[in-house]
């Protein structure tokens, strides 16, 4: 079974037990994916929909940011909740030490050496590892590792 059509058949599922979170948060995730499609003309693959589940998973992030410098805690819940409903379609994410292992074998492989070079690790990484780890964390560690 796809991403796609296990993530319709949870929308499905959600509505039947009446979990309206998690309905509506899958409801927009579709919504996000039906506006690529449309916008590119192309059926997602597994992979894409990986992609547009981190976009909204970082989106969450940052406004759940927002939202508790605010002082809105209500707000925060809410985009809480969305970012862990969409999490559970991700992949395992790498641990602290399995992300640094594999950043210190893009680094020898790419050949880096400084701080410089950190646009060919990123490059590499995302290729990689991308759907493992998010992006800033990725960057976090090969800047600890180059300095």
């Amino acid at each position: 079974m796809s991403l796609k059509e296990q993530i319709n058949n949870d929308i499905k599922t959600a509505m039947k037990e009446k979990e309206v979170v998690k309905r509506d948060a899958l409801r927009l995730l579709s919504s996000a994916m039906k506006q690529i499609e449309v916008d590119e003309r192309k059926e997602l693959s597994d992979d894409d929909i990986i992609k547009i589940i981190q976009k909204q998973v970082k989106q969450r992030n940052d406004s759940m940011t927002q939202y508790k410098e605010a002082g809105r805690d209500d707000l925060y819940e809410v985009e809480a909740a969305e970012a862990a409903i969409f999490e559970t379609y991700l992949p395992k994410q790498l641990n602290d030490e399995e992300l640094e292992t594999a950043i210190r074998s893009i680094i020898a492989e790419v050949g880096a050496a400084s701080l410089k070079d950190i646009g060919k690790i990123m490059g590499a990484a995302s290729k990689s590892i991308g759907a493992l780890a998010d992006g800033k964390r990725i960057n976090e560690c090969a800047k600890k590792l180059l300095s």
